[in-house]
């Protein structure tokens, strides 16, 4: 049974930073990796991907494009959100996702597997 665990959320002032880890665990493969966020009485939303299998694709939202960066370490099965100038819309809480896709094509919604999520809060 796959697992993953997020960590790195927490409460910070506009314009600051976080970085979120992601770590996986127990999967067989995977080659797609992502964070996405929802906020309460909001859709979810993609905020980035990232294949994990070969070639790095990584593609963001057009909200978080120019301050968020997604990275991975391979080696430690784990992936990364680096979120620089953040803005109280960015509130929300957030989820890594992780799933092997046919074509390593990993800018899609339909992810089998999610961590619990971590909670991110900027203020104002």
């Amino acid at each position: 049974q796959g697992q993953l665990v997020e960590s790195g959320g927490g409460s910070v002032q506009v314009g600051g930073s976080l970085r979120l880890s992601c770590a996986a665990s127990g999967y067989t493969y995977i080659n797609c990796m992502a964070w996405f966020r929802q906020a309460p009485g909001k859709e979810r939303e993609r905020v980035a991907t990232i294949n994990t299998g070969g070639g790095i694709n990584a593609i963001y939202a057009d909200t978080v494009k120019g301050r968020f960066t997604i990275s991975r370490d391979s080696a430690k099965n784990s992936v990364y959100l680096q979120m620089n100038s953040l803005k109280p819309e960015d509130t929300a809480m957030y989820y890594c996702a992780a799933d092997a896709f046919a074509g390593g094509y990993c800018h899609r919604q339909d992810y089998r597997n999610w961590g619990q999520g971590t909670q991110v809060t900027v203020s104002s």
